[in-house]
C-alpha cells in the first residue's frame, strides 16, 4: 500500500498500477492458422468521447501477427501518443475473435489482475486529471510524443474491495448514460442549428437552371462583377512580411458554411509585399472565396485587404450588392461550386469558370431586404451553435465531476 493524494474511505487503499494490472504484456505462442480471421484495432477504430471500439476490422491472422501490439479479450487499450491521448482514446477489448486481437503500436495494454476489473481500470483512466498526468510525463519530439510505460507502471489509483468496485461500476454506468444522452440530444440540437441556416438559404433562392421569381433574372457573375486571383509573396524575402500591415487571408482564416465578416487574418504582409508581388488588394466588401482545394469557404472583406491564392475576390459593380452574393454562394455551398470546376470532385475553380457561374438577380433594394433576414437567420443560428457548445463544456465539467467523485468513494 502506497500513500495517495487524498484519503480514502474505510476498506479502499492506495496502490500503483503496476501492482494490479499488467502493463504491455508478453505475447503468447499462438497456434493459429494463418488464414484464420483475428480482430484488428487501428486508431481510428477507438471513439474518443464514448471510449469504445466502434470499427474494428478483420484480418487474416498472418497479416497481423508480427508488428503490431498484442492484447486479449477484456484487456484496456490506452493510446499513447499525442494527441489521441489527450483526446481520450482509451477502451476495453470486448468481442474480440478467438479471444485476442491485434492493433496499433501506439497502443499501452493494460491487463487487470484478480484484484480489479476492467471497468474500474478504464473509468480510471478516462480522467481528465490522469491525462493530465500522463501528458506531463511525455517523452520523444514534438508531434511524437508518448507516455512511458513508466509512468503507468507507477501512477497510484485508488482500489476498492471487488464488490465496491462493481458497484460503483453499476452507479457509474447509470449516470453516465444520462450524460451521454444529454450529449446526443445537444449533438442532435447542433445539426438542427446548422440545418437552420441551410433551409433558409434554400427558400431564398431559386436552383439554377430553374424559373427566377419574379422581377428576378439570371445573370452570368462576369456581367455584373469582377474577379480576380489573389497572390503570396515570397517568403524567402523577410521584406514581403515586415513589417506586418495589411490583412493576408488564407481559406484557413475563413469558417466553413457561413459568411464571414473578415477584419483580420493570421498573417499579415507588407506594402512591399503587396507592391512587389502577386498579391493584390481588394476593395471593401469584396466577397472572398475559396476556389483552390477547399472550395466554398466565404467572407466579405470589411476592409481593403489582401489574399493568397487559393481564394478569388469578387468585385460587385452597382447592381449587385455584396452580402447577398455572398449568401448565394453559400446556397451553392462545396457540391455546387466544384461543378464550375468540371467535376463533383474538382479542387480548383479557374477564373473563367467563376466569371460563368449564373445568379439570380433581384433589384437591389429586394437584395438589401434578403440579407437582413438572411443576417437575423445567421445571428439565431449562431447563437443556437454557441449555446450548445456552452452546454458541451458543462456536460464534459460534469462527466469528470461524477468521476472524481467516484475514486474518491462519494457516489
Amino acid at each position: 500500500m502506497i500513500e495517495g493524494p487524498y484519503k480514502l474511505p474505510e476498506g479502499w487503499r492506495w496502490v500503483r498500477l503496476g501492482e494490479v494490472c499488467e502493463i504491455n504484456p508478453r505475447r503468447p505462442r499462438l497456434h493459429v492458422d494463418p488464414n484464420e480471421p483475428a480482430t484488428f484495432v487501428p486508431m481510428t477504430a477507438v471513439e474518443d468521447q464514448t471510449g469504445t471500439i466502434v470499427t474494428p476490422e478483420v484480418r487474416p491472422f498472418e497479416q497481423v501477427r508480427q508488428g503490431y501490439t498484442y492484447f486479449e479479450e477484456g484487456d484496456v487499450l490506452f493510446a499513447k501518443i499525442t494527441p489521441c491521448m489527450e483526446n481520450g482514446k482509451t477502451a476495453i477489448a470486448r468481442g474480440l475473435l478467438n479471444g485476442f486481437g491485434f492493433g496499433s503500436t501506439e497502443f499501452h495494454v493494460l491487463r487487470p489482475s484478480g484484484s480489479v476489473i476492467p471497468e474500474w481500470i478504464w473509468l480510471f483512466i478516462r480522467q481528465e486529471r490522469f491525462r493530465k498526468a500522463a501528458k506531463a510525463s511525455f517523452r520523444g519530439g514534438v508531434g511524437q510524443q508518448r507516455v512511458p510505460k513508466e509512468f503507468l507502471e507507477h501512477h497510484p489509483i485508488p482500489l476498492p474491495p471487488l464488490d465496491e468496485q462493481r458497484r460503483m461500476v453499476a452507479r457509474l454506468e447509470e449516470l453516465m448514460s444520462r450524460v451521454r444522452e444529454a450529449k446526443r440530444l445537444r449533438q442532435q440540437a447542433k445539426e438542427d442549428a446548422e440545418r437552420l441556416m441551410q433551409a433558409a438559404l434554400a427558400e431564398t433562392f431559386p436552383r439554377p437552371g430553374t424559373e427566377p421569381p419574379p422581377g428576378w433574372r439570371w445573370v452570368r457573375l462576369g456581367e455584373v462583377c469582377e474577379t480576380k486571383m489573389g497572390g503570396t509573396p515570397s517568403t524567402k524575402d523577410a521584406e514581403y512580411w515586415e513589417p506586418p500591415e495589411i490583412v493576408w487571408v488564407t481559406p484557413e482564416d475563413l469558417e466553413k458554411c457561413e459568411l464571414n465578416r473578415v477584419f483580420s487574418s493570421r498573417r499579415l504582409i507588407s506594402r512591399a509585399g503587396l507592391e512587389k508581388s502577386s498579391a493584390k488588394l481588394f476593395p471593401h466588401k469584396t466577397v472572398l472565396l475559396s476556389t483552390t482545394a477547399t472550395i466554398g469557404k466565404v467572407g466579405v472583406a470589411e476592409k481593403p485587404l489582401s489574399a493568397n491564392q487559393q481564394i478569388s475576390g469578387i468585385i460587385c459593380g452597382d447592381y449587385v450588392n455584396p452580402e447577398f452574393l455572398a449568401y448565394y454562394l453559400l446556397r451553392l455551398g462545396e457540391t455546387g461550386l466544384k461543378q464550375l470546376g468540371g467535376t463533383a470532385t474538382a479542387t480548383h475553380i479557374n477564373q473563367t469558370n467563376l466569371r460563368s457561374l449564373p445568379i439570380p438577380l433581384p433589384p437591389l433594394e429586394e437584395q438589401r431586404r434578403i440579407v437582413a433576414h438572411l443576417e437575423a437567420v445567421q445571428e439565431k443560428a449562431k447563437a443556437l451553435k454557441e449555446a450548445q457548445a456552452a452546454t458541451d463544456a458543462e456536460l464534459q465539467r460534469l462527466e469528470q465531476a461524477i468521476l472524481d467523485k467516484a475514486f474518491r468513494g462519494e457516489l
